[in-house]
């Protein structure tokens, strides 16, 4: 066991146009060989290291939804999705390191480190799984819905997204909260937005 019981967290999809923001957090027995920022990884390779990351300590995931994020906002979806990745942990940490500048709201101590991603095992063993099970769950969303393209952008606002959105306006796992969605709905309502 690594010593002090530390549980690593990160999220993925704030900046996505559509789909949850998801959140993972990770306490390590033994560190994997191969840990990074999930950025700095191909997807081949951060897939080949979540069943390494699961075997090697204990995995929780959160996710805060479309309608959560529309109804509070982005920041406060994430921090709500980091807040459940933790509780759904089977063990109680004894303290916990986040990616970032904001800290979920949990009765433990909680540390926030900026690039925690590249330099903390355990948050960069979070952010591998939680990109890989976000876009996971955004292939599985663009076969629902294929017209947007989903799995090859993950949601992200890239120039066919947004011509999708532009053409087909938004399906029912589009952010309406974000300007571009927003942008599309007044469009398509005659200025009075949804």
């Amino acid at each position: 066991m690594r010593e002090g019981r530390i549980a690593g967290v990160d999220e993925v999809g704030r900046g996505p146009l559509a789909g949850p923001v998801l959140a993972c957090a990770v306490v390590l027995r033994e560190i994997p060989e191969g840990l990074a920022d999930s950025k700095r990884l191909a997807a081949a390779r951060r897939e080949a290291l979540v069943p390494l990351i699961r075997r090697s300590g204990w995995v929780a995931l959160g996710a805060a939804s479309v309608r959560e994020i529309d109804r509070t906002d982005i920041l406060r979806a994430s921090l709500l999705a980091m807040r459940r990745a933790v509780l759904r942990l089977p063990l109680r940490p004894a303290r916990v390191l986040v990616d970032g500048r904001h800290a979920p709201d949990l009765d433990l101590p909680v540390e926030c480190v900026v690039g925690g991603d590249a330099t903390v095992p355990e948050i960069a063993a979070a952010s591998i799984v939680a990109k890989v099970v976000r876009d996971r769950l955004m292939v599985r969303l663009g076969a629902r819905h294929p017209a947007y393209g989903f799995a090859g952008h993950a949601g992200y606002p890239t120039a066919a997204h947004r011509e999708a959105l532009r053409r087909f306006g938004p399906c029912p796992h589009h952010r309406r909260s974000f300007a571009p969605v927003r942008a599309v709905l007044e469009e398509r309502c005659g200025g009075g937005g949804q």
